[in-house]
């Protein structure tokens, strides 16, 4: 049973879990590659010529710190104050490449010169794509075969780039069978090769790392939202979740914060109880995915269920592993929407606002009509991504 003290934390301890979440249940294999990461990553991260060089990239090619902007015609719907975090406008159009930064220039460090990724919405494969081109390192990115027909535009991204894009064709053909991929060929490549996870999951030190490349996100709005009200903390922060990379920064800065209400939304797909889901919280127990104890959503057996989401994003069967314990301690409130209410979320964001966002952000902004904002409250959504990848689907819903 966790002490008192380790249930007040939120952060990984030094044996790389968050509570009772977390871990690296890897194989044999795999070891060494992880290790060595788990070895030097803080030393890296924390070594102010890595500090300044990543600070520079960010601003000088990424396009950081992104906009806070108060959504008003939103905020006068909702009769409460909305703030958009425009992850957005990163460059590559969305918030994959702050971590892809950090983990491009940790693998130079490291001395890798072959980069493996995997991708759902495909918006991480063109952020590794992107910075594998920038450092002229080898990029092979896999990707579902149904995220590769869905998420055509992307894909033609990432092959402009220089990546090769190889077929998840097992399972689902989704982001699940992309990850497995990914890490066999990490097994099979295990002395020149950085694997880049793109999202919060994975064994330790992987969730921690990303969240503290992705930190970026929530250390600027503190300061933003301060410059806008006079206060640094707002009474809500929401972010989609999938794995939940831009959840996890955009909360990361908040986390002690207890009267800030950490809100994160996975996706229903068709409904909770349709059988076409990705609400792993609602559905899922623990288990071990992809080298971490986590929430998953199984089989009564153990079996991974295929999750749905009509976002490719966030069409994953778990949950990073601090995302779990924010849940299971409760300082994290973790809600779904479903593909009609994304969709229509989107809508009016863009009839609303002239801003037009990516499926998985359109899942966070479905729940503002319920949290119950007053007029006086301050809400900091994060906009992960933009919608030019999803424009396929949009189309369908055009009269």
């Amino acid at each position: 049973m966790e002490s008192i003290a380790e249930k007040k934390s939120y952060q990984v301890n030094d044996r790389g879990y968050y509570g009772t979440f977390g871990g690296a249940f890897i194989p044999e294999m795999l070891y060494p590659n992880v290790e060595e990461l788990r070895e030097n990553y803080l030393q890296v991260i924390n070594d102010p010529s890595f500090q300044k060089e990543y600070s520079d990239l960010l601003r000088d090619y990424v396009g950081r710190p992104t906009p806070l902007y108060r959504a008003n015609r939103l905020s006068e719907k909702y009769k409460t104050n909305i703030f958009l975090k425009r992850e957005d406008l990163c460059h590559t159009g969305a918030h994959k490449v702050n971590n892809t930064i950090g983990q491009i220039l940790m693998a130079q460090r490291l001395g890798k010169k072959r980069i493996v990724a995997e991708t759902g919405a495909g918006q991480h494969g063109v952020a590794t794509a992107t910075v594998c081109a920038l450092m002229n390192l080898e990029c092979t990115v896999y990707m579902g075969e149904i995220d590769i027909e869905r998420q055509a535009p992307n894909v033609a991204r990432m092959k402009m780039l220089g990546a090769e894009v190889r077929p998840a064709t097992s399972g689902s053909r989704t982001l699940k069978d992309a990850t497995n991929e990914a890490m066999r060929h990490w097994i099979n490549n295990p002395v020149d090769t950085h694997y880049i996870i793109g999202s919060v999951v994975g064994p330790h030190p992987y969730p921690d790392m990303v969240a503290r490349f992705q930190s970026v996100i929530s250390e600027e709005i503190r300061a933003q939202l301060n410059a806008h009200t006079g206060k640094q903390t707002p009474n809500y922060v929401i972010a989609c979740v999938g794995g939940g990379s831009n959840a996890a920064g955009s909360f990361y800065h908040f986390l002690d914060d207890e009267d800030v209400k950490l809100v994160a939304v996975e996706a229903a797909g068709l409904g909770l109880t349709s059988g076409h889901s990705a609400a792993t919280t609602a559905l899922g127990k623990p288990g071990v995915l992809h080298g971490s104890r986590t929430i998953l959503m199984q089989t009564e057996d153990g079996q991974v269920t295929e999750p749905f989401s009509i976002s490719a994003g966030l069409d994953y069967p778990g949950i990073g592993p601090q995302h779990a314990w924010l849940y299971a301690s409760g300082r994290g409130t973790f809600l779904s929407a479903t593909d009609d209410e994304a969709v229509q979320a989107a809508f009016e964001l863009t009839r609303l606002e002239g801003i037009i966002p990516a499926l998985e952000s359109s899942h966070a902004l479905a729940v503002l009509g319920r949290l119950g904002a007053s007029e006086n409250e301050t809400v900091v959504l994060t906009l992960s991504g933009r919608g030019d990848k999803d424009m396929g689907t949009y189309m369908k819903y055009i009269d």
